[in-house]
């Protein structure tokens, strides 16, 4: 699942929305694998993990095939991103769409999740 997230969210703030848009639809992870950003570090991670009885695990640091992976789907995802804004942005003063990345998370999240990815050739 995609949600905005921003440069300056805490810790709380990542552990609500987490809990907002997914742990309250679906239930409890039975593991989640993160990078090493602070966001998951944090003793409040560690905390709600051991709580709910989840394993939290970290990618390796500097590992170029874990740190590989991510980029090339943080980039794809940017792309997807910068090329639906301007699609939204053209439609904006015809039909009403809007530019505003955030309202076009959920069909960016359609387009990746049913596109065949070259490196698998399947969907993710």
């Amino acid at each position: 699942m995609l949600l905005p997230c921003y440069k300056d969210d805490t810790a709380m703030d990542t552990a609500i929305m987490i809990w907002n848009k997914f742990i309250s639809y679906t239930g409890l992870f039975q593991n989640i694998m993160s990078d090493r950003d602070l966001k998951f570090t944090s003793a409040l991670w560690t905390n709600l993990h051991n709580s709910f009885g989840e394993k939290l695990s970290f990618s390796t640091a500097y590992h170029p095939q874990t740190d590989g992976l991510a980029e090339i789907m943080i980039q794809t995802l940017e792309d997807m991103i910068r090329r639906f804004s301007a699609y939204g942005l053209e439609l904006k003063y015809s039909v009403g769409f809007t530019h505003d990345w955030c309202t076009l998370i959920p069909a960016l999240q359609l387009a990746y999740k049913t596109s065949i990815h070259s490196s698998t050739g399947k969907t993710p």
